[in-house]
C-alpha cells in the first residue's frame, strides 16, 4: 500500500517538474514547449514506468491546450500553474500485466540502472475484454479504474443460452416461476437480448452505409434540462422524459450538508483535529454524492440510447448549453440591465452537470451507430412554431395565445428538430403520440431463491444484466 501511495506522490513531483520545465522554456524562447521536447526533459528522472511518466506529461498538454481552446472562445481560464502533492498514476498497455489468478502486476520500470520489483495488486474481477490501461485514483480511497473494450460479438448467444437455462429449469421446477426474483431477472435478460439484437441490427446497417448502401435517415432531437435531463422527440413521433430530480434532490442535500459543516468549520481553528476531521466529512460527503451522480447520468444515457435503438435512429440532435453555466454570480454583471437571477436558481445552474451527460452520451450513442450532433438552441424553448411569437413560460406546459400548447420540454426538442431540419422554428407537422417518462432508477428485487448459480455466475460478470439482487449500478 506504501508503494501505491509512493507512485501518486512520484506523479505529483513529474507534474511540477513538467510546470518549471514549460515556465522556462517560454521564458527563453517565448513558445509553448512541444510534446516531444517535454518527453525529453522528463525522461529517466523518475522511479515510474517510462509510460507512466509519459502519462503525466500528456495531461499536462490537454490541461495546456483546454486553457488555450477555452481563451480563444473568451473565457477567462488560467493556463495550468498549479502545484500538485499528488496526481494520478497511469499504466499504459506495456505497463502492467493481468494473471489469470486475479492479479495484476503494475510494472514500475528501470530506475538507476536496475529494474524495479512490481507491484502486485489482487483484485476480486478483471474484466472480460482487452484492458487498455489502468489508472490509481483516490477517492477516499486508493482505487484501480481499470478501462476495458467489452468483448459484445457473441452477446446476443450469450443471452440466448442463459435464458434457454433458466426456461428449461422453470420447466423443471415450476416453483421458481412463482418467485418474483426469477421473473424480474428474466424479463430484464430478455430486455437486454432484445437491446443486444437492436445494437447488432445497427452496427450492421452502419457497416452497409461504410460500403456505399444507402442508409435511410431518421433524425432525433433532445432539448436536455435541469429539472428533466432529456426530453426528445423523433420524426415518427414518439417522444421520451427522463427525469433528472433524484439528481437534484441529491445536490440539495449535499449543499444542506456543506452548510453545516461549514458554520461548524467556522468555529474551529484551520488546522486544528477537529478542522480536519470535518474537512474529511465534506470529503466523504462529496464522493458518495459524486458517485450517485454518475450512477444517475450513466442510467439516463443508457436509457436514452435504448430508446433511440429501439425507433432505429441514424442522428441525434441535441442542443448546445454551453455558457448558461456561467457568469451565475450576482456580481460584476456584463449588462446592468439584465435581470438577475435568484442565489438559488444561480446555484442549480452552476452545478448541472449537462457536460458530463453529453459526454455519456456521445460515447455510447457512437457505439450503438447513432451520430451525435450539438446545435444551437436559441429561443428554441420561447417560440411558437405555428405563429413564431416569443413568450416565457413558467410552468411545465407551453401555452401560446394562438392555441398552440405543448409539453414544455417537448416544445424544445421539437424547435429544435424543426431549425436542423428546415433552417427555422416552424410547424414541422409531427404529432407527438406516445410519450415515455422514466426515472433514472434500477429496478429492486427481493427474493430468496433464483436459478442455480452455476448457470449464471460463471462467465456472466460483465454483462449487462445485473447478476446480484437489487439495485443495479450504471451501465
Amino acid at each position: 500500500m506504501d508503494r501505491l501511495f509512493a507512485c501518486n506522490r512520484v506523479s505529483g513531483e513529474i507534474w511540477n517538474n513538467c510546470l518549471a520545465i514549460a515556465g522556462e522554456h517560454h521564458k527563453e524562447t517565448g513558445k509553448w514547449i512541444s510534446k516531444t521536447e517535454l518527453q525529453r526533459a522528463i525522461k529517466r528522472k523518475f522511479p515510474l514506468h517510462s509510460q507512466s511518466i509519459q502519462a503525466v506529461a500528456h495531461k499536462y498538454l490537454e490541461a495546456r491546450e483546454g486553457a488555450r481552446q477555452a481563451q480563444a472562445k473568451g473565457y477567462p481560464t488560467r493556463y495550468p500553474y498549479k502545484k500538485k502533492m499528488n496526481f494520478v498514476t497511469k499504466w499504459a498497455k506495456d505497463g502492467f500485466q493481468v494473471g489469470t489468478d486475479g492479479k495484476i502486476e503494475l510494472s514500475m520500470g528501470v530506475w538507476k540502472g536496475k529494474r524495479q520489483k512490481p507491484i502486485v495488486v489482487s483484485v476480486k474481477e478483471i474484466p472480460q475484454g482487452k484492458i487498455k490501461e489502468i489508472e490509481l485514483v483516490w477517492d477516499n480511497g486508493l482505487y484501480l479504474a481499470i478501462s476495458y473494450e467489452k468483448e459484445e460479438d457473441n452477446k446476443v448467444e450469450e443471452l440466448t443460452k442463459r435464458l434457454k437455462c433458466w426456461k428449461s429449469q422453470i420447466e423443471e421446477n415450476p416453483k421458481l416461476a412463482r418467485e418474483e426474483g426469477v421473473v424480474a431477472l428474466i424479463i430484464k435478460t430478455e430486455d437486454a437480448l432484445e437491446r443486444a439484437r437492436a445494437r447488432a441490427l445497427a452496427r450492421e446497417e452502419k457497416a452497409k452505409g461504410d460500403s456505399g448502401q444507402v442508409r435511410p435517415v431518421k433524425l432525433g432531437a433532445i432539448d436536455m434540462g435541469e429539472i428533466h435531463a432529456i426530453a426528445a422527440v423523433e420524426e415518427a413521433g414518439e417522444g421520451i422524459i427522463i427525469t433528472g430530480r433524484q439528481l437534484r434532490s441529491n445536490k440539495r442535500l449535499r449543499n444542506k450538508k456543506y452548510k453545516e459543516i461549514a458554520k461548524k468549520q467556522a468555529r474551529a481553528k484551520k488546522g486544528s483535529r477537529r478542522w480536519k476531521k470535518l474537512q474529511r466529512a465534506k470529503r466523504k460527503i462529496n464522493s458518495k454524492i459524486d458517485a450517485q451522480q454518475t450512477d444517475i447520468l450513466h442510467k439516463i444515457s443508457r436509457q436514452f440510447v435504448d430508446w433511440a435503438e429501439e425507433n432505429r435512429l441514424t442522428t441525434v440532435v441535441v442542443g448546445d448549453v454551453e455558457g448558461v453555466q456561467r457568469n451565475t454570480s450576482a456580481k460584476n454583471k456584463s449588462n446592468p440591465k439584465k435581470k438577475r437571477r435568484s442565489r438559488k436558481v444561480s446555484q442549480k445552474l452552476s452545478q448541472w452537470s449537462f457536460g458530463v451527460l453529453l459526454t455519456y452520451l456521445a460515447y455510447k450513442l457512437a457505439y450503438a451507430g447513432i451520430e451525435l450532433i450539438k446545435f444551437p438552441e436559441e429561443y428554441t424553448s420561447q417560440t411558437c412554431p405555428v405563429c413564431n411569437r416569443r413568450k416565457k413560460v413558467s410552468g411545465r406546459v407551453y401555452r401560446c395565445h394562438c392555441g398552440y400548447s405543448q409539453h414544455r420540454d417537448i416544445h424544445g426538442a421539437l424547435n429544435i428538430l424543426a431549425k436542423y431540419k428546415h433552417g427555422k422554428i416552424c410547424d414541422t407537422g409531427i404529432k407527438i403520440g406516445n410519450t415515455k417518462y422514466l426515472r433514472p432508477i434500477a429496478m429492486a428485487v427481493e427474493s430468496s431463491r433464483r436459478p442455480e448459480p452455476g448457470l449464471w455466475e460463471s462467465g456472466h460478470r460483465h454483462s449487462s444484466v445485473p447478476q446480484i439482487v437489487g439495485s443495479a449500478k450504471g451501465s
